[in-house]
């Protein structure tokens, strides 16, 4: 499964009124890991943002102008997300403008595009009840640097919203991660971890490394006037 995480600028706070996205930001992971197949897409969106919004990203008319208005853009958005898991933090603050921008071409909406969509927001909240879980906030809390961070930036804080939800979540995965190809654990079974051992690269002490432990062994005989625990334990009796 692919994880996407997503965040977009905007020209105001309601699609309703008119407001559209002005950038769009997406991180893929695999398997916990960052792939670099992101995507990173300005738009014109054919009118000013508001001067709220302007404040928050500093994207300005005449900036955007250059770019392609979403529509053109639409159709190659919706298969990089097809099928995959998005984090989104306050999502459905994103998931209405992209819903909007999907419904103004005909095109489905990201809830039927997305195999799941999971708010980081709530996520937090349910970890940090009572604290405040803005994406800078979390920052702080988990020891992630937003030093370059001056201006809100989809490509930025998606980035940033990456390393925050892997910090959140390393709890929940193991060592041993469960294969497609391993049979499911059955409801009331034990669960079996399976790992080949056979991949563990072996090391073997050098013939220096041999001598400078048969010297502290000795060191250790003399200090215990006879053989050590460790001889005594791990080297056989002499024969009668």
């Amino acid at each position: 499964m692919r994880q996407i995480i997503l965040d977009t600028e905007t020209t105001g706070f309601d699609p309703a009124e008119g407001d559209r996205i002005v950038e769009l930001g997406c991180v893929e992971l695999i398997d916990r890991q960052f792939t670099g197949n992101n995507l990173h897409i300005y738009f014109n969106p054919d009118r000013d943002s508001s001067p709220g919004a302007l404040e928050v990203h500093g994207l300005t008319t005449e900036f955007l102008s250059q770019f392609n208005r979403f529509e053109d853009e639409a159709a190659r958005i919706l298969e990089y997300l097809q099928g995959t898991e998005i984090y989104i933090h306050n999502a459905s603050f994103d998931v209405k403008f992209l819903n909007a921008e999907f419904a103004r071409v005909g095109m489905p909406s990201i809830d039927k595009t997305a195999a799941a969509i999971h708010d980081t927001l709530a996520m937090a909240r349910e970890q940090y009840p009572g604290k405040r879980n803005s994406l800078d906030m979390l920052c702080e809390r988990l020891g992630i640097s937003n030093a370059h961070r001056t201006l809100h930036g989809a490509l930025l804080d998606a980035e940033l919203l990456a390393e925050v939800w892997l910090a959140m979540t390393r709890g929940q995965f193991g060592l041993v991660m469960e294969h497609s190809d391993q049979p499911r654990q059955q409801e009331g079974q034990p669960v079996v971890a399976q790992f080949d051992a056979t991949i563990l690269r072996v090391e073997v002490a050098t013939e220096a490394e041999l001598a400078e432990h048969t010297a502290y062994l000795d060191g250790l005989d003399q200090a215990a006037g006879g053989l050590s625990l460790w001889r005594k334990l791990t080297e056989p009796a002499p024969a009668a």
